[in-house]
């Protein structure tokens, strides 16, 4: 269900929002909309860890030499010698 809504705001950011909405081929309503979505929606690009990722969080224990890059770049250049 859509409602009214009015907002008072700077003339000067209506007419440069009103330019940016005709310029991106959307309206000024839909602009606000989006932008309150944004902000009130949970983030959705949180990474979930599951179960069983969990469960191995750990296991793997690594000798405090070990480097990650420089042996895997090491690899590489043996591998493709």
């Amino acid at each position: 269900m859509e409602t009214k809504l009015t907002i008072r705001l700077k003339k000067e950011v209506i007419e440069k929002a009103k330019d940016y909405a005709k310029n991106h081929k959307t309206s000024l309503s839909k602009m606000v909309e989006s932008y309150l979505e944004s902000i009130t929606e949970p983030k959705k690009n949180e990474i979930k860890i599951t179960p069983l990722v969990e469960s191995l969080i750990g296991v793997v224990h690594l000798s405090d030499d070990f480097y990650f890059k420089e042996d895997h770049n090491n690899y590489l250049i043996k591998k493709y010698e």
